[in-house]
């Protein structure tokens, strides 16, 4: 009997070592989880420095931007001193030699490190088809003469534009050589569109190697861009300068309340720019946004610009919150291609129907940055491309809408696609780019990652057939 007593254990002691597990186990996943945000911290919450700087002291840093949503509207905006004084714009109409003077409305942002003066005219009496001029003038100073293009409104069939996908450019002005090649290639080209991350981060530094990146490019060309998450000061609720919108001035009158949403109305076409950086309640605003906006649209063809790709191909489980609030509406109103940023490769992904045809929408996501970011293969994709920079030419002609991504690098083109829609407004799809050898480049150093990555590419090659 006493010898069973020594081994008999107390319900009080088995409760006790219990304790000491589940104390145990949540000491561990503490440890885990604070190893995990320490680790993320910085990619979370570090803003860059911004060093101290000062204004322009001659009128510059010039940019042509569409101003509302009306195809021949125009905002010039551009920078000069720390304190607004008289400003004006001055256009010359080439055909009628007509000048005529806008005025400009100034405002002093502060910025954590400096301030300056920036400046917006709008234009609104424009005329299609002209050629015109102008410069922009503060008191006695003023800018290098510059000059755009209007186009025939009435008789429209055949007209395109450049996207380009996150930028960031951080190597000597590399984007500017890549954009006057394209232009090049394309000089049919009407105005750009820049899919977010256009500057690296919100500092004075960053703005101009920007503006260095547009330099005679944005002084001539419409420009309209969404926001990109490198455009973002990291705080618990993310913070975008009033720095963004004064210089991209259209953001101006189509914000709805913090959020950076714009709709343009070209011909038969109307982009719809949204701002996929936002936390949750802020999604569900621009939502309510687009579907009004896509309901009353009578556009024959519809593009939704965003940052965050609504199809990730990073991970499957990214961005949730973007494609839950936003792809139901693509769906259901009929849009037509939706162009992406923010994952450092190129990826197209086209919709099917029931028969297993493909059909729109089309989703691409493209960058012309020089980071290049690991990427998984989803077989939901149609093509892929790592290794390189892109930009995409959309030209509408008669019935078709055509996408055209070329590689930067080589000015090659790279991926195709037609979408034909008949009267009734059903579309088809040509797949002209299954035809193009894709182009998986990289180079592993060896570490774990790349290994994987190295891994993952083998396999899809092996999958596709790719030698």
């Amino acid at each position: 009997f006493s010898s069973r007593r020594r081994h008999t254990r107390s319900s009080s002691d088995w409760s006790s070592d219990v304790c000491s597990s589940d104390l145990s186990i949540t000491l561990i996943v503490i440890a885990a989880l604070a190893l995990w945000i320490n680790s993320r911290w910085s990619a979370w919450f570090h803003n860059e420095a911004e060093l101290p700087y000062a204004p322009q002291s001659e009128p510059g840093r010039v940019l042509l931007t569409f101003g509302d949503e009306n195809e021949l509207s125009r905002n010039i905006s551009w920078q000069y001193d720390s304190i607004v004084v008289p400003s004006h714009v001055e256009l010359v109409d080439t055909l009628s030699k007509d000048t005529i003077q806008i005025d400009a409305q100034g405002e002093i942002f502060q910025s954590r490190s400096g301030k300056a003066a920036y400046y917006v005219a709008k234009l609104r009496t424009l005329q299609p088809d002209r050629y015109y001029t102008y410069r922009v003038c503060n008191e006695g100073k003023t800018s290098s003469w510059y000059s755009f293009r209007t186009y025939n409104q009435s008789t429209r069939n055949d007209y395109s534009f450049m996207y380009v996908g996150d930028v960031q450019d951080s190597i000597n002005g590399k984007a500017n050589q890549f954009f006057r090649e394209a232009l090049q290639r394309h000089p049919d080209t009407e105005f750009f569109v820049f899919g977010g991350d256009l500057t690296e981060r919100p500092t004075e530094q960053r703005w101009e190697e920007t503006y260095r990146g547009l330099d005679s490019i944005g002084q001539q060309y419409p420009v309209i861009t969404v926001t990109g998450n490198h455009e973002y000061l990291k705080y618990i609720i993310r913070k975008l300068e009033r720095r963004f919108s004064l210089v991209f001035s259209y953001y101006l009158d189509s914000m709805v309340g913090e959020n950076q949403v714009y709709t343009l109305k070209y011909n038969d076409m109307q982009i719809f720019c949204l701002d996929s950086n936002r936390e949750f309640f802020y999604l569900w605003t621009q939502k309510k946004w687009l579907e009004e906006q896509l309901k009353k649209s009578n556009a024959r063809w519809k593009i939704v610009v965003l940052h965050h790709p609504l199809y990730s191909i990073k991970g499957s489980m990214n961005n949730l919150f973007q494609r839950t609030m936003f792809n139901p509406l693509v769906e259901e109103y009929g849009v037509d291609l939706v162009l992406q940023g923010h994952e450092h490769a190129y990826a197209r992904m086209t919709a099917h129907g029931e028969n297993g045809e493909a059909q729109a929408p089309v989703y691409t996501v493209s960058h012309c940055s020089p980071k290049n970011y690991y990427i998984e293969f989803d077989k939901r994709f149609d093509k892929f491309g790592t290794g390189s920079r892109y930009y995409q030419q959309i030209r509408v002609h008669g019935d078709t809408l055509t996408m055209n991504a070329y590689d930067a690098t080589t000015n090659d083109l790279y991926d195709a696609v037609d979408i034909i829609k008949d009267k009734t407004g059903k579309s088809r799809l040509e797949d002209r780019g299954k035809e193009i050898p894709e182009a998986l480049i990289f180079h592993s150093n060896g570490g774990k990652k790349e290994e994987a990555f190295q891994k993952r590419i083998d396999e899809y090659k092996q999958r596709k057939g790719i030698q």
